[in-house]
């Protein structure tokens, strides 16, 4: 028995060797939270780097409202070398703390950078960082630097990344025009052998020189603004191609059944959006076929909602008024669906993944048509749309206002 417990303490003592411990500890006061990246080019072809540093004492508190007193929430840092490398190490002689990147989650990419080189060496040097998470939202400075939007301070939002972050997830949500893309999902589009990366834009409005400061989250009507513009479509190379703008982004969200609630805008009888439908809810598929051997595509959306507003004298009650104001309805969606098709074919760029389709669902006939999808086959495929619109609920009023009035 007691040779049994000697053993036993002998074994102990023996794992207690092999203990990590805190060998690789790292106190808070020695690291330098980044919140967010932005990334620049100059005109000689170097990095330019931003780091949005997050300063813990001026958030506390709570992460609404406009800064602790008169000190920002953030702090943020640019440093510029050859390669990402060089300008990451050269942070070290601007900021007294270790960058700490755990925690990063936003990665703003210039425009200029994304037209003239690309982000295949750029995403290539992220994904190696062993530190640095992929799940990090991606977005490009539209019509402004990267540097503007990283160091605009926000008046609602204290860290101006969570601002970012969380206008993206509301607009995809509420509104379906741009769709939220993390690091991961281009790094995805990119080894795709028939995909192409999309990344929302983001855009600053006002003045660049208030944005920073303190000012601009004091006002009631704050000097610069951020705002999501757009969706950038880029090639298979990595480098951006085109825009996709204002509202010709939202069929281009249909196709990739990304909509989660947005609206329907319909004529009727020569009355601009005379009907607007709140989609509540949506399923759009996408199938291929091969009559003759040729590919087709076939795009079909099932979409239920309620009526938001009406600007002719419907008289909801009627169920063949609701039937009429459902086909205008589909008409309307068929047509935007169909104008962002043949945007995009005119492109010749397939991100929506028509070609990912039939190279997933038939590998065979894939490889009879991939050296010739981009400039032959995809600018002149044959794609047809079907949606059927359901009103679900017409709101608290059936009947126009004008009834009653004219009864009075």
């Amino acid at each position: 028995m007691k040779r049994r417990k000697w053993i036993l303490l002998l074994c102990t003592m023996v794992s207690l060797m092999f203990v990590s411990g805190c060998w690789d500890k790292r106190e808070l006061t020695d690291l330098a939270v980044i919140s967010a990246i932005g990334i620049d080019r100059t005109e000689s072809g170097k990095y330019v780097l931003h780091f949005q540093i997050i300063n813990p004492g001026n958030v506390a508190g709570g992460l609404q409202g406009g800064g602790a007193g008169d000190r920002p929430p953030v702090s943020v840092y640019s440093v510029s070398g050859d390669n990402m490398t060089e300008a990451l190490r050269k942070g070290s002689m601007k900021v007294s703390r270790r960058l700490y990147f755990a925690h990063t989650n936003l990665v703003v990419f210039s425009e200029k950078l994304a037209k003239e080189e690309g982000l295949s060496f750029i995403l290539d040097n992220l994904d190696r960082d062993t530190e640095f998470r992929t799940t990090a939202t991606a977005v490009i400075a539209h019509n402004c630097k990267a540097e503007d939007i990283i160091k605009v301070l926000t008046p609602i939002d204290k860290i101006p990344s969570n601002k970012v972050n969380k206008t993206l997830s509301f607009t995809q949500e509420q509104y379906g025009r741009v769709i939220k893309t993390s690091l991961q999902d281009v790094l995805i589009d990119l080894a795709s052998p028939t995909g192409s990366p999309f990344i929302p834009g983001y855009e600053m409005h006002g003045d660049d020189k208030v944005g920073p400061t303190m000012e601009n989250t004091q006002t009631t009507e704050p000097k610069a603004l951020l705002s999501a513009d757009g969706l950038a479509v880029f090639k298979k190379d990595g480098r951006l191609d085109y825009w996709i703008e204002d509202d010709d982004s939202v069929g281009a969200v249909w196709l990739l059944n990304k909509i989660k609630h947005t609206f329907i805008n319909a004529d009727w009888k020569n009355v601009k959006h005379a009907i607007s439908l709140q989609v509540t809810r949506q399923n759009t598929k996408v199938t291929a076929t091969f009559p003759g051997g040729k590919p087709h595509i076939h795009v079909h959306a099932e979409v239920e909602g309620l009526v938001d507003a009406v600007r002719y004298p419907f008289h909801l009650s009627d169920p063949k008024v609701l039937m009429t104001m459902q086909k205008a309805l589909s008409a309307q969606l068929d047509k935007d669906i169909t104008k962002s098709i043949e945007d995009i074919k005119t492109h010749k760029n397939d991100f929506i993944g028509f070609g990912d389709l039939i190279y997933r669902q038939h590998p065979h006939k894939w490889k009879k048509l991939k050296g010739k999808w981009d400039e032959e086959i995809f600018p002149n495929l044959p794609v047809d749309v079907k949606t059927e619109v359901i009103i679900r609920r017409t709101g608290l009023r059936n009947n126009p206002l004008s009834d009653e009035l004219q009864h009075d």
